[in-house]
């Protein structure tokens, strides 16, 4: 059963416990409430704010588990924190680990300050889970995916558009590396797990990616430097360096470019442009 007056009351403290800077957002001048206001907790929950307001009110219907998700993800709060936040809307906690989605605290915090830096946070199979704003100006929006597509590497054979972001010399590298990463994850996860699905989808539909499956490799790792096709700027040879969250089997992906390159000047460039140069 929901506890509503436990819900709201913990809600209310996370809400007050938090500054504009703790999650990215301007504070702004004469601001004179004690942490976030609702309407910015329900901007970061994607939800409406009389929506949200209604929980902290002791009213309204009993939140899904996808709108208990979104929430415990825009409070920024911790596995723990999560889980007590389901309990209290009357749902049981998600699964912790590789089958997760919930993304920690602290490596929000960091994404949230590299707005002029394009960065994702991305599973280990290859699905977006945040960008900032720049990475969607670089990339597009990777998070609007849904089923196998949200894996980068089941779209990467299965929709060849996918290829056109990336440099043509970098495409068979690329199909061997997705294939030896999708093996790995089936070696820890096992057969029956989603990474196994993705492989008998592909193994299914695909010539290509049966040849390169066939050829059983394993630790072919990504290049320090990904080379990108932006599609109004070119070519971009940016550096990526990784963060792990070992407990979650997520990374935070940087890209960045050498000062005082033609890739460095792009990505000032991009900056400008901002997402609206992607179709």
């Amino acid at each position: 059963m929901i506890d509503r007056a436990g819900l709201a009351e913990f809600l209310r403290r996370r809400r007050e416990s938090l500054q504009p800077e703790d999650v990215g957002l301007p504070r702004g001048q004469r601001r004179r409430t004690t942490g976030l206001r609702r309407e910015e907790v329900a901007a970061l929950c994607h939800m409406s704010t009389d929506y949200y307001a209604r929980l902290e009110r002791e009213r309204g219907p009993q939140p899904s588990e996808q709108m208990i998700a979104a929430i415990a993800q825009g409070l920024h709060l911790a596995l723990d924190e999560r889980d007590h936040l389901f309990r209290l809307a009357g749902q049981h906690p998600p699964a912790r680990g590789a089958a997760s989605e919930h993304v920690s605290p602290g490596m929000l915090r960091i994404l949230d300050r590299l707005d002029d830096t394009p960065a994702e946070i991305v599973t280990e199979l290859g699905e977006t889970l945040r960008q900032t704003p720049l990475g969607v100006a670089l990339t597009g929006d990777l998070t609007s995916y849904t089923g196998p597509w949200r894996s980068i590497g089941y779209r990467w054979f299965a929709d060849p558009a996918t290829r056109s972001l990336y440099a043509p010399e970098d495409h068979a590298f690329l199909s061997r590396m997705w294939a030896s990463g999708l093996r790995e994850v089936i070696g820890r996860r096992g057969r029956a797990s989603r990474a196994g699905h993705l492989a008998d989808l592909l193994l299914a539909d695909n010539e290509e990616f049966r040849a390169v499956w066939d050829e059983h490799e394993v630790g072919i790792r990504p290049h320090d430097v990904k080379r990108f096709v932006h599609p109004e700027l070119g070519r971009l040879d940016l550096t990526c360096q990784s963060l792990l969250d070992p407990q979650q089997a997520q990374s935070l992906l940087v890209y960045t470019a050498v000062p005082g390159s033609e890739s460095h000047e792009k990505l000032q460039l991009l900056s400008v442009i901002g997402a609206q140069a992607m179709p």
